[in-house]
């Protein structure tokens, strides 16, 4: 036993405590990462765009792999506002408003988007259409999107930030000592509650993130059937 773990007793429980909080953080981050690589899918398939799909890595931090999520939802955002300026710039202002105007049908939103899009790509299917209507007219994903971005330069930013994510694999020292070095037990509390903290956070944020993107993906697999 480790001369600090005799002066503070409590610091065993609070090293596995540790562990299992960042392999949870690494389990959400996983789940995120394989979330936006199914919308990156849906949006290069059917409204034109070349986003690159991203993968962990695993020789990186976590911050760095949080940047790599930040970067793409940003990227997914802007092809968004593309979207909505090209249908905006083409359609006579009371077609473009009906686009927005939750009493609308939205088959005709979908029609409306057609036409458009058929005007910028030479051919749309109504897929392409309804993804767009989807996708703009989807608060509930524009807030999962901003909020996510936020926790997750909230994690790159803390003590969390600088951990690579392949630590858990090299054993209870080395995962110790790459989080915290010669913490003593308040300093150990301290990342303990940080941890929590900040993984409370991002689970509350990617459930609702993942939610929007299946609402999406979902609805191209019923119009593909």
């Amino acid at each position: 036993m480790a001369l600090s773990d005799l002066l503070y007793p409590d610091n065993p429980r609070r090293k596995k405590e540790l562990i299992q909080l960042h392999q949870e953080l690494l389990d959400c981050m996983s789940t995120n990462f394989c979330a936006t690589n199914e919308l990156v899918g849906v949006l290069n398939e059917h409204l034109g765009c070349t986003i690159t799909p991203i993968e962990m890595r695993e020789s990186s931090t976590v911050k760095e792999n949080c940047d790599i999520i930040i970067q793409v939802m940003s990227e997914i955002q802007h092809q968004v506002q593309k979207i909505d300026s090209d249908l905006k710039e083409k359609l006579e202002p009371v077609l473009y408003q009906k686009l927005y105007d939750i009493k609308e049908p939205e088959l005709e939103k979908i029609a409306i988007a057609q036409r458009v899009f058929s005007i910028i790509f030479g051919e749309a299917t109504s897929t392409a259409a309804m993804v767009a209507i989807k996708l703009l007219g989807s608060n509930h994903l524009t807030l999962s999107v901003s909020k996510l971005i936020g926790v997750l330069a909230q994690i790159g930013a803390s003590v969390l930030g600088g951990v690579s994510i392949t630590i858990i694999g090299l054993g209870l020292e080395m995962i110790l000592h790459a989080i915290l070095g010669a913490m003593e037990r308040n300093q150990l509390l301290t990342a303990v509650r940080s941890y929590e903290k900040h993984l409370a956070e991002f689970k509350a944020a990617s459930e609702k993130y993942q939610h929007a993107i299946h609402e999406v993906t979902s609805l191209v697999r019923q119009q593909i059937q």
